[in-house]
């Protein structure tokens, strides 16, 4: 269906601005995936702060263009939406495209900005494969605390084999 300028200049606008405001965002290339399945997702992205939305690759690459982002264009095939995220979680775009991705055939990471540069399809997998913030931070709990938790079962045996 044909979109009016007035559309395509809002679009563009809309486009304008994720980019020079998104943290990171993945290019989605989706194929057969029903109305329900689409529904659920976008709630879990929304759940998270993600933001999804469905644009013509043409004005993708003119947003893309026309705010200079740095890098090479990926290789963008079939129908394309954007996943993107303005909050500090930077990987939760790529790591929750990248789930859902498991679960239905149709939906592929194409490629994504992430610090503020271009990214091809195989660096995005790599992003999303990192846990979110929240897992990070409970793991750099545990390394600091690895240590303390040894040093104190330890003097707990100590004081066990002196109290015999």
């Amino acid at each position: 269906m044909a979109i009016t300028r007035e559309k395509k200049s809002e679009i563009l606008a809309n486009l304008s601005d994720v980019l020079t405001n998104a943290k990171s965002l993945v290019f989605v290339g989706f194929k057969g995936i029903g109305g329900n399945d689409t529904t659920e997702m976008r709630r879990a992205l929304k759940d998270e702060d993600v933001k999804y939305f469905v644009a013509k690759k043409r004005l993708i690459k003119k947003a893309i263009a026309d705010n200079k982002v740095a890098g090479d264009l990926p290789e963008l095939e079939g129908e394309l939406a954007i996943a993107y995220t303005t909050s500090e979680d930077t990987t939760a775009p790529a790591r929750l495209i990248h789930e859902y991705g498991k679960k239905h055939e149709g939906l592929t990471i194409l490629g994504g900005v992430f610090e503020e540069s271009l990214a091809d399809a195989s660096k995005m997998k790599e992003i999303a494969t990192i846990p979110s913030l929240q897992v990070l931070r409970g793991m750099f709990v545990n390394v600091i605390n690895s240590p303390i938790q040894r040093t104190a079962v330890a003097l707990g045996q100590i004081a066990e084999k002196k109290g015999e």
